[in-house]
């Protein structure tokens, strides 16, 4: 089983490394878009595992060209910029799942070996969290424009910068 890790944090990329090797997964790491297509075209994967944003780059925009050369394997985005916006965009470009971070090393495996198991808590969102959510449905349907979807909200311009470069509460 041998998955392709792209994720630009190197010390995250190595722990989970180690703990995925040691469920049996051969692992490799690639920290960037450049490379991650390297890897697709030159190897044969049953896993990705992408970070979404890699530097400046957006790992969403390339599911699809995984796909094209792996039609079978597995691809799970994992973010800590989760959105529903997002998550329904990766899963129409063709991943299979999506986790946001931090996630346990179980939960990855779960997810990327199709295990899942029944004593996965429900997370319930928190107020906090259901506003950035609403937050980034409106900045989808307006293709990032700040402007106009501060109009929408009924919330000043800098409020809503400010707001966006929160990371969302999980809790």
């Amino acid at each position: 089983m041998k998955l392709l890790l792209v994720e630009d944090d190197v010390p995250y990329a190595q722990t989970l490394m180690r703990r995925l090797e040691k469920h049996g997964l051969t692992v490799q790491h690639v920290t960037t878009i450049d490379e991650m297509l390297t890897a697709v075209d030159s190897c044969s994967f049953d896993y990705f595992l992408l970070d979404m944003k890699l530097d400046k780059a957006n790992s969403v925009n390339f599911i699809a060209t995984i796909k094209q050369h792996h039609p079978c394997s597995k691809v799970v985005l994992l973010t800590g910029y989760a959105s529903i916006a997002t998550a329904v965009e990766a899963i129409k470009l063709g991943a299979d799942d999506y986790l946001t971070k931090p996630a346990s090393t179980s939960l990855i495996l779960q997810t990327l070996l199709g295990e899942k198991t029944d004593n996965l808590e429900a997370e319930i969102m928190s107020p906090e969290r259901l506003e950035w959510e609403h937050i980034q449905q409106v900045l989808k349907a307006n293709d990032g424009n700040i402007s106009q979807t501060a109009r929408q909200l009924n919330m000043h311009r800098r409020t809503l910068q400010r707001k966006l470069q929160k990371k969302p509460a999980y809790k």
